[in-house]
């Protein structure tokens, strides 16, 4: 029987479209995504996916499959669950996230406190490169942050977490008929900061496309611009935040890219060898929990 890891990726190439972007967010390499699925199919002794374009989807059997590993994965999730339910934990914890993340990670604390109540968690919130600097200096102890694929090896571990796409965000009664590639040319742009690695997918995307946008305004602030887009002010392109309900506001469209999109990589970045390594792996069995649950468990209360 194949392992949970293996699971995992699985629901990572279903939910991604393609192994590269799978691998990214489990953390192994495209070849080892590649051969993990091989493997899968070799049990299941039938053919799991099929090619879309340059998209890599679920054929019939492998949609059929996929629930039942989701239970296999949430189960796995519930017994390690209840291994750790008579070993209190104990001790404190300074945890960080960038702005658009802070969401899942004061959830999946609350919920590690409401089961410890000797944890004493703090998170604060920065930039990725602030907290990932204050991680590596020892002033936090693990940090919730977009991650670059292809930076050079560090002195962290990393655990993925999840991946996002890049979507075009614009304003309700923006005329669709003219095409991704002509709103964002003629339309006033609302950019996010290029000097950040979101700010920087965005331009890469921009250049891939062959876009050149009416530029607006510039901002380090994603709440901020998609009210200004809600408002009307212009269109923007953003990565499709996991919380986020956008696609259910009466005010705002969601409007997909052609093809692969560039997606933004969440993950847990803490020191090697640390000693809190065990309370830091509970944050991350949380936040695990959160991410195979889906985005309405990031998401309590109704719709704002």
């Amino acid at each position: 029987m194949s392992s949970v890891r293996t699971l995992r990726t699985f629901v990572a190439v279903a939910t991604e479209g393609s192994f590269a972007a799978a691998a990214h967010r489990v953390a192994l390499t495209q070849a080892a995504v590649g051969q993990q699925m091989r493997t899968l199919e070799a049990e299941m002794r039938r053919a799991l996916f099929e090619r879309q374009g340059k998209a890599i989807v679920l054929n019939d059997a492998g949609r059929e499959l996929l629930p039942l590993v989701r239970q296999q994965i949430a189960l796995h999730e519930q017994m390690l669950a209840l291994a750790h339910t008579h070993e209190p934990m104990a001790g404190a914890a300074r945890l960080g996230a960038v702005v658009s993340a802070v969401r899942p990670l004061v959830r999946a604390t609350l919920e590690l406190k409401a089961r410890h109540p000797d944890l004493d968690l703090h998170v604060m919130a920065a930039k990725s490169g602030e907290l990932i600097s204050r991680v590596e200096s020892g002033e936090l102890d693990a940090a919730l942050v977009v991650r670059d694929p292809a930076a050079r090896a560090t002195s962290l571990a990393w655990t993925a977490l999840y991946a996002e796409p890049l979507i075009v965000l614009a304003p309700q009664g923006t005329e669709k008929s003219l095409g991704v590639r002509q709103l964002l040319a003629q339309q006033p742009f609302l950019r996010f900061d290029r000097s950040e690695l979101t700010g920087q997918l965005v331009e890469r995307t921009l250049r891939k496309m062959r876009v050149k946008p009416r530029e607006f305004l510039e901002l380090n602030s994603i709440e901020t611009i998609v009210e200004l887009t809600r408002s009307g002010f212009g269109i923007t392109l953003l990565p499709h935040l996991r919380e986020s309900r956008w696609l259910r506001d009466p005010r705002l469209q969601v409007l997909q890219l052609a093809g692969t999109p560039e997606m933004r990589h969440i993950a847990l970045a803490q020191r090697k060898d640390d000693e809190k390594a065990s309370l830091i792996a509970a944050v991350a069995r949380a936040l695990h929990n959160l991410s195979e649950t889906g985005p309405s468990a990031w998401l309590p209360g109704d719709e704002p």
